[in-house]
């Protein structure tokens, strides 16, 4: 069975994080290797203040586990180096040597799992998990870039909550809220490989669909808007029947080389991602004049 454009583009990834690792690996063996000859040939503190960078640089490689091993493996090359600690002839300053490489090790892993925790945060829309617009942004420049460049297609999906005023009105800002809270999970939910969406306004969502056509996204698409539509949501404590929700949508799709339905063909990638945006919401207003819960494609 032949792998789609959307697992192909996964499959190197995977393959070039895995090449990456490697190589990882064997610059911090090499490291270390080389920081114990020069601590063996030496014995000076200097050179064994090196070893913290291989340590270092396994932590932000590979987190808390990489920066623990690293740092046991440079307590055991500080010892062969120094033979006389292999008795346990340990003064003040090898305590608070071996001490400080797991130290090293531990806190560099844990300050970068906190650097990237704090920055999914800043691109995570609190309401629903999804991405904000500024990470979204950020995420589709490089996916058009791809689509132009290999002709793979490129979809994109704007949704939009249907009556969400009424729905405020009648009972409050609280069922509004976890209305939305719904529909983004939803969305969620029928993500494919590769795909991500973010919610840019109250009630409005635009869904990336790298590797699919117009028609494989229209079917997505559908199975969101049957999703919403069939789900029974309790919002603020109050049980509502299947039906009380639904979204509308528009589509657009960029066709990679030769052209695209937003007619970004001559234009650079952040105006062809703009054209196709300004295309697929453009008929998302298609679908609400035509009687809102349905797809429109550009």
């Amino acid at each position: 069975m032949k792998l789609t454009d959307v697992h192909q583009t996964a499959l190197r990834t995977t393959v070039k994080r895995r090449f990456s690792d490697r190589w990882a690996l064997v610059l911090i063996g090499l490291g270390l290797l080389g920081v114990f000859l020069l601590d063996r040939a030496t014995g000076g503190a200097p050179i064994q203040h090196l070893y913290y960078l291989p340590i270092i640089f396994a932590a932000l490689q590979f987190g808390r586990r990489g920066g623990l091993v690293s740092s046991l493996f440079a307590v055991a090359l500080y010892h062969l180096a120094n033979p006389a600690l292999l008795r346990f002839a340990h003064g003040e300053r090898d305590i608070v040597q071996v001490a400080l490489f797991v130290v090293v090790g531990v806190v560099t892993a844990r300050l970068h799992e906190d650097a990237r925790r704090l920055e999914a945060l800043a691109g995570t829309d609190d309401l629903t998990g999804l991405h904000n617009l500024r990470a979204f942004e950020q995420r589709l420049r490089p996916t058009v870039r791809h689509s132009r460049s290999t002709g793979t297609p490129l979809s994109l999906l704007v949704l939009d909550l249907d009556c969400l005023k009424s729905l405020n009105d009648m009972h409050g800002h609280l069922a509004g809220a976890e209305a939305v809270r719904m529909v983004g999970r939803v969305i969620q939910s029928h993500l494919p490989e590769a795909a991500y969406a973010c919610r840019y306004g109250g009630d409005e969502f635009v869904v990336a669909l790298p590797g699919q056509n117009a028609v494989t996204a229209d079917g997505m698409a559908s199975a969101i808007l049957g999703a919403v539509r069939d789900a029974a949501p309790v919002l603020a404590g109050i049980a509502f029947p299947p039906g009380t929700l639904s979204v509308s949508g528009g589509l657009a799709c960029l066709r990679g080389r030769g052209g695209d339905d937003s007619g970004g063909a001559e234009l650079d990638d952040d105006g062809a991602g703009e054209a196709l945006f300004r295309a697929a919401d453009a008929a998302l207003y298609e679908a609400k004049r035509n009687g809102r819960g349905r797809i429109h494609a550009a």
